[in-house]
């Protein structure tokens, strides 16, 4: 799911200092998000992810820079799982709904 949301989250650097941030969230699936930092973390940091009515914890499978800070692949924990029930972002699109479009519907609206 594609959505938008702001998380605290937490983890330990290389000096083992325990470092605390803002994130945004850009995307969830059941099995982890993408969250957009303002500092790069090393692939494999155990990070924790807070939200207002519980957290998540994971680790960094990915970290890109792109204009605008970096972005994180997080797979939550093997026993975690994320559902709509658990927290739902603020701001959510399924891309998959662009599929129900049908194309006559979609060429009516351009015409109109």
């Amino acid at each position: 799911m594609m959505c938008a949301d702001l998380v605290k989250v937490c983890w330990v650097d290389r000096a083992g200092m325990i470092k605390q941030n803002i994130a945004n969230l850009e995307d969830i699936s059941e099995s982890g998000v993408c969250l957009q930092v303002d500092e790069e973390l090393p692939l494999g940091t155990e990070i924790h992810i807070s939200y207002p009515t519980g957290d998540f914890a994971g680790t960094v499978k990915y970290c890109v820079y792109r204009e605008i800070g970096f972005f994180l692949g997080i797979r939550f924990e093997p026993d975690m799982k994320w559902t709509k029930k658990r927290f739902r972002p603020q701001y959510m699109f399924d891309p998959r709904r662009l599929l129900e479009i049908e194309p006559e519907s979609h060429e009516l609206s351009r015409a109109s």
